[in-house]
């Protein structure tokens, strides 16, 4: 398939350009003809020379979604509104997908069909929604949802990475200054120390020790960390790994129960958007336990699943894994008994936003005072070190 570039007519006379994929020129003058567009000029697309691929962000999802629902909305078909969104689309990466999508539409695929060749950007809860909202022709509407469930879920992730940011700056922080005093500024001392020739007090040589290691191994030290964080991810990558970090992961004194909650809102906000989008729920269950991002809790909605399939309500296994908390059971429960599932789970995942947003607050309040004693204090524990000799020295005379 090759890029093309086209300006042609509309029937109401005004005249537009774009891009269309076709195998020659004859083909894209073609598909441009059926959609009652009069091409004046239709010409190959010139290549481009690209260095690096831009990376397809959540935003670039979202009002791309927001925008295909208010086109469809307004009576727009379908290829028009894939084509002119690929259009204005200014992320190339995504350009290039939306292209494809509007090719397999216009090729015979369902919309739903055609988004499921690009699950690295649509996955599958976002199929299955589409399917829905085309089987039931309330694709505007599902898509509306969608943006909203994309942007809650995006405001979540960003309050978690905004509780870890802080502790990671002030780490790497005092990691930078420590590595400068040991690499440049405790030799110079040591020099000076040298001709003293008295001996030095313990928590000096105890620095100058330190400074002499990191000198002499700088080089493997960073290159096992570098081992570390391979080790780590392919640890991760395994079965029972992600298993072990991710229970372990639940169990930090501060960061436990946080995650726990993220873990909540996540679930009960993707499970009902898609009951009421019309999704069953045993489908539900099963694509919300793949972009659960936990194993444990992966595992604990699979049981629920298996477990409603034998004949159980929900609330009871929920309440039987031990990630749920109990308030979470009862209101599941009471959306069994009313039949109002959806509403229930989406007033359980407010709740837990709200819950998420003072758990990152309190964090970020702990976490200040923390993070400022432990590089101050190593800071200073060096510091102190380097002049003790000098103290002692001004008191023997």
């Amino acid at each position: 398939m090759s890029v093309f570039v086209w300006e042609g007519r509309y029937a109401d006379g005004s005249i537009k350009k774009g891009e269309i994929e076709a195998q020659n020129k004859a083909a894209a003058t073609i598909i441009l003809r059926r959609q009652r567009i009069l091409p004046t000029k239709v010409k190959s697309k010139p290549k481009q020379i690209v260095l690096f691929t831009p990376k397809i962000k959540t935003k670039d999802l979202v009002i791309f979604t927001r925008q295909f629902a208010t086109m469809i909305n307004a009576g727009l078909p379908l290829v028009q509104c894939l084509e002119i969104l690929a259009s204005q689309q200014p992320n190339p990466s995504f350009k290039k997908i939306l292209s494809q999508i509007k090719t397999d539409v216009e090729g015979g695929s369902t919309f739903a069909e055609a988004l499921n060749k690009h699950p690295s950007v649509f996955d599958d809860l976002f199929v299955n929604l589409v399917a829905a909202g085309e089987l039931g022709g309330v694709l505007d509407t599902i898509l509306e949802r969608l943006s909203d469930y994309l942007e809650k879920n995006e405001a979540l992730k960003n309050k978690v990475k905004s509780a870890m940011t802080y502790p990671s700056i002030v780490s790497t922080v005092a990691i930078g200054v420590v590595a400068v005093l040991m690499l440049f500024v405790i030799p110079t001392f040591q020099d000076l120390f040298s001709q003293f020739g008295a001996a030095l007090p313990g928590p000096t040589q105890l620095v100058v020790n330190a400074s002499h290691f990191t000198q002499s191994y700088w080089i493997y030290m960073i290159a096992l960390v570098i081992i570390l964080y391979i080790a780590f991810k392919w640890f991760k990558s395994q079965e029972k790994g992600k298993f072990y970090i991710d229970t372990l992961a639940l169990k930090l004194p501060i960061f436990g129960n946080l995650l726990r909650k993220v873990a909540v809102a996540k679930f009960t906000r993707t499970l009902g958007t898609m009951i009421s989008s019309g999704v069953p729920i045993m489908d539900g269950l099963e694509i919300t336990s793949k972009t659960a991002g936990n194993k444990i809790v992966e595992n604990a909605i699979v049981k629920v699943r298996s477990s409603i399939s034998q004949g159980r309500t929900m609330s009871e296994p929920l309440g039987e894994s031990g990630i749920f908390p109990g308030m979470v059971v009862q209101m599941v429960a009471v959306g069994e008994a009313t039949g109002a599932m959806d509403q229930m789970l989406s007033k359980i995942a407010d709740f837990y936003d709200e819950e998420v947003d003072a758990a990152v607050d309190a964090l970020t309040s702990a976490l200040e005072p923390l993070m400022m004693v432990f590089l101050g204090g190593i800071i200073g524990f060096v510091l102190v070190a380097m002049y003790m000799p000098i103290f002692q020295m001004a008191s023997a005379f």
